[in-house]
């Protein structure tokens, strides 16, 4: 089995690290033992940054230095990629040839010999799926000879399980049903309207049911107005009552995603760290070309998109969102 592997990727900002979250999960537990190194080549992921945390344990380390194929010098055959080291596997996820080829000359040359799996030769073959996750996933498929699929992460910091546990508690007798809601979304025009979140959290908390709030830092406003519409809902990031206040952020997210039962998000961020802390997750997607390339890698997934009731996300109805919502959450029972 591969003692080292090499993830090679162009980089990533938010919403590309968390959908490739689950897949890093799931590579984790197919090489339990191996040391992993992420070769961001052009110099910038967000594990390096604000998903260190979320990360720690799955990747060891990042490599960003040196030539690493970004450039178009860096294929020629007397320059040295990646500082000359060479891993047991090399797992390439872009699709460009060339690079790829780059990608290639740190697969080990030793007495067994290294294994090369390229996402960039893939796409070039009939069936290479759409779907980024499902992409991932047919990587880690190959790389594992079947063995390994994406799955939720188990974050590594107690810190971060314990603040999720203080902040939602499990009662006696099973406890409250916790109901993730994401209203935010980068673009207005990918966004739910808030009024029907909020309708929303107003029959979850009727149904004895809790709605939980996750907002951003950035809206302030609409957590303002969700707090004085449905006052019995929770907001775990804003109101902090555990002994945890470093555990922040996308960490805290994950985190706290673990103790819901279902959730309702945007195709934005926030919805990709509720997939990838492990929550069922129904999607609310504006048009079916985005639903299907970047759907979350949820382990239970509702998709809706709104296209199919009109123009514009308001098109959705809330009672089909409703509906959507209660069968993630009888699935889970």
């Amino acid at each position: 089995m591969a003692q080292t592997i090499l993830i090679y990727s162009m980089g990533e900002i938010l919403g590309d690290s968390l959908i490739k979250l689950p897949f890093i999960a799931g590579l984790r537990e197919a090489f339990p033992q191996a040391r992993i190194t992420w070769c961001a080549a052009k110099g910038g992921t967000m594990y390096a940054g604000p998903l260190k945390s979320v990360v720690a344990g799955y990747i060891d380390e990042i490599l960003t230095d040196g030539p690493t194929g970004a450039r178009p010098l860096d294929a020629l055959p007397w320059v040295t990629p990646f500082g000359g080291r060479t891993f047991d596997l090399v797992i390439d996820t872009q699709e460009n040839l060339r690079r790829s080829l780059v990608a290639k000359r740190a697969v080990s040359k030793g007495k067994e010999g290294g294994r090369f799996i390229s996402a960039a030769l893939q796409a070039r073959q009939p069936g290479w799926p759409v779907a980024v996750v499902d992409r991932l996933a047919r990587l880690l498929f190959l790389a594992s000879d079947g063995d390994g699929a994406p799955r939720p992460l188990a974050l590594s910091d107690p810190d971060a399980t314990n603040a999720a546990r203080a902040l939602l508690p499990t009662a006696h007798y099973g406890g409250p049903v916790y109901v993730g809601l994401a209203p935010g979304a980068g673009g207005q025009d990918r966004r739910w309207p808030l009024e029907r979140y909020i309708e929303l959290a107003r029959r979850i908390e009727a149904a004895d049911r809790k709605a939980v709030f996750f907002f951003g830092p950035d809206e302030g406003p609409d957590l303002q107005i969700a707090r004085d519409a449905v006052p019995t809902a929770l907001f775990p990031e804003k109101d902090r009552t555990d002994d945890f206040p470093d555990v922040k952020g996308p960490l805290l997210a994950i985190a706290l995603a673990g103790r819901l039962t279902a959730a309702v998000a945007n195709d934005a961020g926030p919805g990709h760290m509720l997939a990838a802390g492990g929550a069922p997750l129904l999607s609310l997607q504006q048009d079916h070309r985005k639903a299907v390339k970047f759907r979350p890698a949820a382990r239970r997934l509702e998709l809706l998109v709104a296209e199919d009731y009109g123009q514009g996300m308001a098109a959705l109805p809330l009672d089909v969102v409703d509906a959507a919502l209660q069968r993630l959450i009888a699935g889970a029972s």
